[in-house]
Formats: C-alpha cells, sequence, structure tokens
C-alpha cells in the first residue's frame, strides 16, 4: 500500500513507484516537479507480489542516481533534488514534471527471455533479423533496439517494430530515443564489464519537457508531430537497475544455459518451478514467496549495486 505524506498530493500508484505532486503554501499541487518513491514492492510476470524484497527501493534509487552520473554526458535527466521527507529518505527523489513517450524503449546486447521466444519462431526480434544459430545468452552482433508497447497495469507489454514506433512518435522523435537507447545500454556495459557484470538488455523510459510546445502539464501531446530538436529528451523513472535490466555475473556467463543473475530472474524462476505450484497462464495470483528467496533475491540487488558502485550498502531509509 502507497503511504501518505503531509504535503504532498498522491497523483499515481504504480507497481512498485509512487508518484506525488508537492503541495504549495495554499494547498495546491505544483505542476513543475514530482516526488519519486520506490518501494520494496516487485512485480513479476505482470502481478505484483504480496512478498516485499527488503532495501528494494533503496538500492534501486541509489543505483539509478549513480547510474544518471555516469550517463550524464548522454542524455539529461529528471532528478531534481534528493532532499525528501525523512518518511522516504534514500527512497525518494524530487524529479522534473514530464510527458513520457507512449512506448518502451528497450535494448539487447544478448538474446534471452521475451527475446529468445520471438527469435526461436521468427529468426527476428522487435522485426529486426538476427544471425542463424543463436541460442539462450548468446551476444548480440550489436546492441539492437526492441521496442515494445507500454501497457496498461496488468497487461502485457507486446513487441513492436521499430516503424510501428515511427508512426506513433514519428520518425525524428524515434530515432533519436532508438540511438540514445542503444548507447545507453553501450555505456552501461562499458562500465559494468569492468566491474564483471554483463548488462544482457535493458528497458529505458524517457520524457520531455513540454513547455516549448506551449503545453501544460498533462495536457496531450501530438507526439507525431514533435520536434526533438526544439524540445528536451530526459532520461527518466529508473536506469540500468536490476528492476529495468538483466544483469548477469561475466565470469559464469556461458550461452546455451541459464546465466547467473543479479536480477529479479531469482524469483521468476522460483515462481514458474514446481515448488510454487503456480501457472502463470492461470487466473491465480502468485504466492507468497519463501524466505530463502526473498533473502537471495535480496543478496543479488546489494551485491550488484557494491558491485557497480564500489561502495558498501547500507540502509538509511524505512522500508516499505
Amino acid at each position: 500500500m502507497t503511504q501518505q505524506l503531509p504535503g504532498h498530493e498522491l497523483i499515481h500508484s504504480g507497481k512498485v513507484r509512487g508518484l506525488y505532486a508537492p503541495l504549495d503554501a495554499a494547498g495546491r499541487a505544483e505542476h513543475d516537479r514530482l516526488l519519486l518513491v520506490a518501494s520494496d514492492r516487485i512485480s513479476a510476470y505482470d502481478h505484483i507480489l504480496d512478498t516485499p524484497i527488503p532495501d528494494k527501493g533503496e538500492i534501486l534509487t541509489r543505483m539509478s542516481l549513480w547510474w544518471f552520473d555516469q550517463l550524464a554526458d548522454l542524455v539529461p535527466h529528471h532528478v531534481l533534488s534528493t532532499d525528501v521527507p525523512e518518511q522516504v529518505a534514500g527512497r525518494g527523489v524530487y524529479v522534473r514534471r514530464l510527458a513520457m513517450l507512449p512506448v518502451e524503449c528497450v535494448a539487447r546486447a544478448h538474446l534471452t527471455g521475451g527475446g529468445l521466444a520471438e527469435y526461436a519462431a521468427t529468426g527476428t526480434v522487435s522485426g529486426v533479423r538476427l544471425p542463424d544459430g543463436l541460442v539462450d545468452g548468446s551476444r548480440l552482433p550489436e546492441p539492437v533496439f526492441t521496442p515494445s508497447t507500454k501497457a496498461p497495469q496488468g497487461e502485457h507489454d507486446e513487441p513492436i517494430s521499430y516503424a510501428r514506433v515511427e508512426e506513433i512518435v514519428g520518425p525524428r522523435l524515434a530515432a533519436r530515443v532508438r540511438d540514445l537507447t542503444v548507447r545507453i545500454l553501450a555505456r552501461g556495459n562499458e562500465i559494468a564489464a569492468e566491474r564483471g557484470i554483463l548488462i544482457a538488455d535493458t528497458k529505458v523510459e524517457f520524457g520531455i519537457d513540454v513547455t516549448p510546445l506551449g503545453l501544460g502539464a498533462g495536457e496531450e501531446v501530438d507526439w507525431a508531430a514533435v520536434d526533438p530538436d526544439e524540445v528536451q529528451v530526459v532520461l527518466a523513472d529508473e536506469v540500468l537497475t536490476p528492476d529495468s535490466s538483466r544483469f548477469w555475473r561475466a565470469a559464469d556467463w556461458e550461452p546455451g544455459r541459464t546465466q547467473t543473475s543479479y536480477d529479479k530472474q531469482v524469483l521468476r524462476d522460483w515462481l514458474t518451478s514446481a515448488d510454487s505450484g503456480w501457472d502463470r497462464h492461470g487466473d491465480t495470483p502468485p504466492p507468497a514467496l519463501p524466505a530463502e528467496v526473498v533473502e537471495l533475491t535480496r543478496a543479488r540487488y546489494v551485491e550488484a549495486f557494491e558491485t557497480l558502485t564500489g561502495t558498501s550498502f547500507v540502509s538509511r531509509s524505512p522500508r516499505r
């Protein structure tokens, strides 16, 4: 359950994050910034699980802040301040209020997951033709942009072609976010590889400041008419975390088998195992996670944070 915060109005509660509008002295919502708060909730297969992962919200927030710094020369980010209410210290950040692009921007450096299933059936991923003979975990010749729909909560994102992205947001904006997505994954892997981590794929979110378009907060954007040279394309939400990316232990990488993962693949594997007794294609919600799966998932998140940043993780926030 998303918490209430004095001086803030909850405007959206997502799978694992809450968005709040700060209120001015008259109790009116500010229009230029939001408070983004990450919880310890975790989702899998489009379900929010009943079992939280302790410290997850803080780990992902601090990891994103670290990555925003590493990527600052590639793309501006949405963070304004980490000086937030004590109740959400470590998990909350004030961010620019943006209009978010209506597509999921995904790039892949390795073949796995849903991309592998599509490749096995068609030889392509999101319409991109890949070489023959690839297996689970194969490194691609170069990172590829494999976008998807941005489905409402509880529904599945579906792969779409680059041509469809051009139809939705126009050719120029499509090219800008495609290039940025691929460059973010490539930069991420340059940095992570030095620390023994492979980033197989990642999903990133972009938004724009609508002020140059003469629009106010919440007004509808004609995306196909947006000129990316007249607005600022901004990296938002989270970036290169174990929730938005697949992190693999480089020393253990071996194509053709399941990789040692730093992300929530640990709990995905348990949910789809006989031990859970759950049918992911059925109508029942996932079961509660056993303590050992919670502990291993948290340990992998902490290991990823410490390995990447070179700093020890010591929680400074209340758990949610």
